[in-house]
């Protein structure tokens, strides 16, 4: 067999979550050396998920693993649970040694600081998200309700906010009209110019501080289930709003149920919103090997 066409480990792992079948399902490609963009993408469209991790040996100094994220669509620069996912793959290959407690990732982001608290399987995997950046851009709010086919709150407006991936991030007054939503995906395509709409509500019947549902269907994916970088803008959006004073610098938030997914998103804010940590649990569903 040509090194091409090795044998490859290969990993599926449900993030924000302990359970499996929960979270959000990540595929994670280990020993991706040798797999061309163009295979990345093919394989990102095979595993139907909202993302595939490749991991890659680092060409950064200070960086313990190089990782490259697809969606069935196109290629991000920086996706949340993808991240964590990865990470709780290669400590459990021991690419990087299973009992670190930080690590450096380099994506198409830059390099990325990760840390761990607890040991498996309740250990926890944080990362610090590329900075937010609010873009100043027009929306058009009506349309964006029609679309939704609910209204969304306009005093705070949406906002589109920059995380490498690039959310329209809204607030919907109740949460059991966020989790009854069921969006009209061409008119959402159609405004997901900037990549996808992601909406919350304060409150959760789970107990969370915070209820959220991410939509990207002109990414290839109508509903994300739990969505790191999804959950990084809402607490950017949270902290330029001010309200963030009503649930707290480190908090929950509930997503995926809609889904059957039962995710939650541990966020921690700094400075304002300059500083932003997600986080959470992770479990491996599927050990194997791809032959590529």
């Amino acid at each position: 067999m040509s090194d091409r066409h090795r044998a490859r480990r290969f990993a599926q792992v449900d993030v924000f979550t302990r359970s499996p079948l929960r979270g959000n399902p990540v595929a994670v490609v280990l020993d991706a050396e040798g797999i061309d963009a163009d295979e990345m993408q093919r394989l990102a469209g095979w595993t139907n998920l909202s993302e595939t991790v490749f991991v890659l040996p680092s060409t950064q100094a200070g960086a313990d693993y190089r990782i490259r994220i697809f969606t069935p669509a196109h290629e991000l620069p920086f996706a949340g649970h993808p991240t964590v996912g990865a990470a709780h793959a290669v400590l459990e290959a021991g690419i990087v040694r299973g009992d670190a407690t930080h690590l450096t990732q380099e994506c198409g982001a830059g390099l990325l600081a990760l840390r761990t608290e607890g040991a498996p399987p309740e250990r926890r995997i944080f990362v610090r998200t590329p900075a937010a950046k609010i873009r100043q851009e027009p929306i058009d709010i009506g349309a964006l309700g029609r679309a939704l086919g609910v209204p969304v709150v306009a005093d705070p407006p949406p906002l589109v906010i920059d995380v490498g991936p690039v959310w329209l991030v809204g607030q919907i007054a109740q949460e059991r009209t966020l989790r009854a939503l069921a969006p009209d995906m061409t008119a959402l395509a159609t405004l997901s110019r900037w990549g996808g709409v992601t909406l919350f509500a304060l409150g959760s019947v789970t107990g969370a501080d915070v209820t959220v549902r991410s939509f990207a269907p002109a990414g290839g994916i109508n509903e994300d289930p739990v969505c790191g970088s999804g959950n990084a803008t809402v607490a950017a959006y949270l902290a330029t709003t001010g309200l963030l004073a009503r649930v707290g610098a480190v908090y929950r938030a509930s997503q995926g149920r809609e889904r059957g997914r039962d995710g939650e998103v541990l966020v921690r804010v700094a400075g304002g919103g300059r500083e932003i940590e997600i986080g959470g649990s992770a479990v491996t569903v599927v050990e194997g090997r791809l032959r590529l």
